[in-house]
Order: structure tokens, then C-alpha cells, then sequence
């Protein structure tokens, strides 16, 4: 398992093709081979200027995604970027010099949007409807996690992609995806079929979800726990709840803004789970190297299991609930944290070989189908327990 602050270790667009290990480390440098000279790709002003050309193409791509978002709310802007962001890879093959500005893009523009994405919570507002909440969130997101594991074992989908459809499908979809994604380390063809498979079942929740509503006479209150717990990305849960009434639509985004908090604790055991793997890998190097590789395992565990872009989700909530973000700033900071996922996923999309998505095959997607449903039983069976329904 690579550091936290590296690039993934499979799958990265920073990767060398050819495996040349300059290329693998320094995502700024020359594809082409150490014949070129390296000074131009050095130091901070090359890395900017290395980037510059692939972040551009990117970021052109999310502004198109986010206005076609805009006509169609319920595919919304990251999905749209993702697809467009395929076509684009699909038609014109991104060449070395791209590829600098799509690595970046597709994680440290993803870990800044995870950032960005704490201005959203008020954690006092939310502890007020939180708390009521909790039990329904606490109990479909164990649900959700136990379900895809088992589930994606025996679908024999590989571990990473199992952990994002799991995480996407139990919390927030793209955001949550964007969240796990630096943590495991995912690669960006297991990404972008996270992100797809969340939004088929995201539409089907518009869709289905407010009749069902009707079916079991819920009250607005019940209706809105129901699709803030069982729908995934903000706003698919805006599209559902406000079909069914006003009321609904207001306590279904305060209880999606608390469930966004369990991303805090599902990072922190991946982290943990990602910090054992390694040092479990490194002690099968032989008795010495075990040593000093549980010993340094140690110190990491102790010094770097927050990784710094939760770090920073967490301070900017706390900063916000403090009420030192101003209430004017709320809207323009969603926007841009929704933008910056649209950028990411799209620069994903750029990544991504169509060959791998096929190879995946459609196990990834009966398995967000069967999540879904355990997601959807379990908010409704919880409510029920506990008098809601």
C-alpha cells in the first residue's frame, strides 16, 4: 500500500507505460526517456507548468459537464464530466504531455474537493437532527459495508472496487468515492465504474422512491430520513425528497449533510485496515526487514493515519459550525467544491481504458443493484422498529 501522499500505485495515469521509474515517480517528467533533458520538468515552477496543459483540458471538460448538470439535475455535473471525460480519452487518446495535469487533476484536485466539501456541515445543526437520525444511518451504513463485502467476494469483484461501491452506495456516492479514493489507493477504471454504478441506482431512487413514499403513507419527517439515508449524492436526495413535498426535501438534506460526517470514521479504519496491509506485506520480506517494517509502521500509524485532505475536511467543519465561514460564502463554496469533483472525475474519465471497463464486466454493477436494495430495506425496516413508520 502506497503512502497516503503518493500517487496510487496501479492504474495511475502518472505511471510510465513503459515502466520507466522517472516516469512513475515524477508525474512531470518526459514520457519520452531520460534522453531530454530533465531541467525544464524540475523544481516547482516545472511540476506548474508540466501540469498546466492536462488540468486545463479537464478543467474545460467539467465546465461543459457542469452546464449540461445544470439541464439535467439528476445526472448532475460529476457524472456527465466522468462520461464526457471517456468519450474524449475514447476519440483522442491523451499523449505524454496531457498526462501530467490528468494525474493531478484526478487526485490532488479530488483530495481539495473533499476539503472543500466540510464548509457544507454545520456540526451543531447537524447534531440536532443528527442525533435522531443516527440510528438509521449507523445501522444501513454496517449493513451496506458488511453486505459488500460478502456480496463482492462472491461476485469475485476485486477488493478496491467492492470498498468504493460500498462506501458510495452507505454514504454519499461521488463524494464519499472521492474521500475513500487516495485512502486505498483506487485505481481510476475502479473509479469511474464506482461513480457509474452509483448514479444508475441514484436515477432509479428519483424515480421509484417518491411513489413508494405515497405506497406506505409516510409522513414527510419519515419520508425525508428515508431518502437521506438510502440515496447517495446531494443532489439526487434534492430530486427525490422535494417530489414528495417541501418538508421532506428540507429534512432529507440535513440528514444527508450528517450522514456526509461518517466519511470521517469509514477513512480512518481504511486507513488503519491500508497501514496493517502494508506492514503485513512488508514482513513477509524476511525476520529483519519484518521488524523494521512493523516498527515503522508504528510511526506511521501514530503520526500520518489522518490523511491531510480529511484532516482538512474536518477543520474547515469545525471552522464553519464556529460560524467564522460566512453564511454568503455557504452556496459559493458548494459550488466549487461540486465543480472540483467535476473536474476530478473528469480527468478520471481521461484515464480510464474502456478495455478495463469491459474486462470488469457487470458483477460491479448487480452489486450496487443488491446494495441498493439492502440500503433502501434496511432505512425502511430501522424506522419501522423505532416507531417512525
Amino acid at each position: 500500500m502506497p503512502d497516503d501522499s503518493a500517487p496510487p500505485a496501479h492504474g495511475s495515469p502518472a505511471q510510465a507505460p513503459s515502466g520507466s521509474a522517472t516516469a512513475a515517480k515524477d508525474p512531470a517528467a518526459p514520457a519520452s526517456g531520460p534522453s531530454r533533458k530533465p531541467a525544464p520538468a524540475r523544481g516547482v515552477r516545472g511540476a506548474v507548468l508540466a501540469r498546466l496543459p492536462g488540468l486545463a483540458l479537464a478543467v474545460s471538460i467539467a465546465a461543459v459537464a457542469t452546464g449540461l448538470g445544470r439541464l439535467v439535475p439528476v445526472v448532475g455535473g460529476p457524472v456527465t464530466g466522468i462520461v464526457l471525460g471517456v468519450l474524449v480519452a475514447v476519440a483522442v487518446r491523451p499523449g505524454a504531455v496531457l498526462r501530467p495535469g490528468i494525474a493531478f487533476a484526478g487526485r490532488g484536485v479530488l483530495q481539495a474537493a473533499v476539503v472543500v466539501l466540510g464548509a457544507q456541515l454545520s456540526l451543531g445543526r447537524i447534531l440536532t437532527v443528527g442525533l435522531g437520525s443516527l440510528p438509521v444511518m449507523l445501522v444501513t451504513l454496517a449493513a451496506c459495508l458488511a453486505a459488500a463485502s460478502w456480496l463482492g467476494r462472491r461476485l469475485g469483484i476485486v477488493r478496491d472496487l467492492r470498498t468504493l461501491i460500498g462506501a458510495g452506495t452507505g454514504i454519499c456516492g461521488a463524494s464519499a468515492i472521492a474521500a475513500v479514493t487516495p485512502v486505498i489507493g483506487a485505481a481510476e477504471a475502479e473509479v469511474a465504474y464506482a461513480v457509474s454504478t452509483i448514479f444508475v441506482f441514484n436515477v432509479a431512487a428519483v424515480l421509484v422512491f417518491p411513489a413508494l413514499g405515497h405506497l406506505l403513507h409516510m409522513s414527510q419527517h419519515a419520508y425525508g430520513l428515508f431518502a437521506g439515508t438510502a440515496v447517495n449524492d446531494m443532489s439526487s436526495v434534492v430530486a427525490a425528497a422535494t417530489t414528495y413535498g417541501g418538508p421532506a426535501a428540507n429534512h432529507a438534506v440535513v440528514v444527508k449533510l450528517a450522514r456526509t460526517l461518517l466519511i470521517i470514521p469509514v477513512c480512518l479504519g481504511l486507513a488503519a485496515l491500508a497501514r496493517r496491509r502494508a506492514a503485513a506485506a512488508a514482513g513477509s520480506a524476511g525476520a529483519g526487514s519484518a521488524g523494521a517494517g512493523r516498527s515503522e509502521a508504528r510511526r506511521v500509524r501514530v503520526g500520518r493515519l489522518i490523511p491531510w485532505f480529511l484532516a482538512g475536511f474536518i477543520a474547515l467543519a469545525a471552522i464553519n459550525t464556529a460560524g467564522l465561514v460566512p453564511h454568503a460564502a455557504h452556496r459559493p463554496l458548494s459550488t466549487l467544491a461540486g465543480f472540483l469533483i467535476t473536474v476530478a472525475l473528469s480527468a478520471i474519465g481521461l484515464s480510464t481504458e474502456p478495455a478495463t471497463l469491459r474486462r470488469t464486466g457487470p458483477a460491479p454493477l448487480l452489486l450496487g443493484g443488491l446494495l441498493w436494495g439492502v440500503v433502501s430495506v434496511t432505512s425502511l425496516a430501522t424506522q419501522y422498529l423505532l416507531g417512525h413508520l
